[in-house]
């Protein structure tokens, strides 16, 4: 097969070319560095229903002619690039294909698989030590410090920023998909207790957390409350201020799933009246106005960029996923991670 390999700022064509090295004895392999210098303007129907994507779809089209595999991670996928006639496979290295049309793609029979769970490790990772950062203060005794203060070796100067250990305490999950269950893993070394609340699962396994059927039961139990629930339109705001008030006096929220499932101001409601201890988010609200994110304000409080997939493992773990379901297309197996079932049915 001929296959066109597009990376991008994030994930560029040498990643691909490590990830996908196994496949060039067997396949034809072409890489394009997406053009991302210049702006692009979604105007047809198909490219306004893209967004988070990277470069022009005609730079991607042009070069697509004849080839039968599309392999991308933010470069844009739309009816432009799906109309090219060789073309029988999208493969998008992101757990969601925003940037791809899967409808346009469902129609012409073209399935796009995806990588999902490729960034659970550095999440759960991420998510663990957010929490020994909240636990041990650490985002107020760094301020202590960028504020000029001498960091000595006096037992006497730590008095003011006495925190918690992890072991012994609760940890409540919101979610226990891919990120979830690894950051238990990780929660159980560090001899912690684990709350689970996923409506979308069956308790009956693994038997070493304690599932949770009342989510306000759970919050109301948990010294920290991590969210690793997939974000829909019926949970949208899921932690409002009736959920920040159902948490336990001193605890702890963390966020390193999506934004849309918080209300912001009603956690900024929640850090002021010391209701919580810390909070800790890797997803926030775009802000219209520049300048630092409001929940700065509060010394107890760590942000992060999205950031929680940003390991050279992860982008390489998921070009090796993609280079997996390569290899059952071509031997004709069926495709694990396919966003769009309904084209294998064309």
């Amino acid at each position: 097969m001929r296959i066109l390999v597009v990376g991008d700022s994030y994930v560029p064509i040498e990643v691909f070319s490590e990830g996908l090295a196994r496949l060039s004895g067997s396949h034809e392999l072409a890489f394009l560095q997406i053009d991302q210098s210049g702006s692009f303007e979604p105007a047809s129907e198909s490219e306004q229903r893209i967004h988070e994507f990277a470069g022009d779809p005609g730079q991607v089209a042009r070069a697509l002619n004849g080839h039968d595999v599309l392999v991308v991670h933010g470069a844009p996928v739309t009816d432009r690039v799906l109309s090219a006639p060789e073309l029988r496979l999208v493969c998008c290295a992101r757990g969601g294909p925003v940037n791809v049309d899967t409808a346009a793609a469902t129609e012409r029979g073209i399935p796009v698989v995806t990588t999902p769970g490729k960034n659970a490790e550095s999440v759960a990772d991420q998510a663990i030590a957010f929490m020994v950062m909240l636990a041990r203060r650490f985002p107020e005794a760094q301020r202590f410090l960028s504020d000029g203060n001498r960091a000595g070796g006096s037992t006497f100067e730590g008095a003011q920023f006495f925190g918690h250990d992890l072991v012994g305490h609760t940890l409540g999950l919101v979610g226990f998909g891919n990120v979830g269950r690894r950051v238990a893993l990780r929660a159980r070394a560090f001899g912690m207790r684990i709350l689970v609340h996923d409506p979308y699962l069956d308790a009956a396994e693994p038997d070493d957390v304690e599932w949770v059927d009342s989510l306000p039961d759970l919050l109301g139990r948990s010294d920290f409350v991590s969210v690793h629930a997939r974000a829909t339109a019926e949970n949208s705001r899921l932690f409002d201020a009736a959920a920040f008030a159902a948490m336990k006096p001193g605890s702890y929220f963390l966020n390193t799933a999506r934004e849309t499932l918080v209300d912001e101001r009603a956690l900024a409601d929640a850090l002021a009246s010391g209701h919580l201890a810390g909070a800790a988010l890797d997803v926030v609200e775009p802000q219209a106005a520049a300048g630092p994110h409001p929940l700065l304000r509060h010394p107890n409080v760590v942000l992060t960029p999205h950031i929680g997939g940003a390991t050279h493992e992860t982008l390489l773990r998921g070009v090796e996923m993609i280079a997996a379901e390569i290899d059952r297309f071509a031997a004709g197996d069926p495709l694990v991670n396919v966003v769009d079932r309904a084209a294998l049915l064309q």
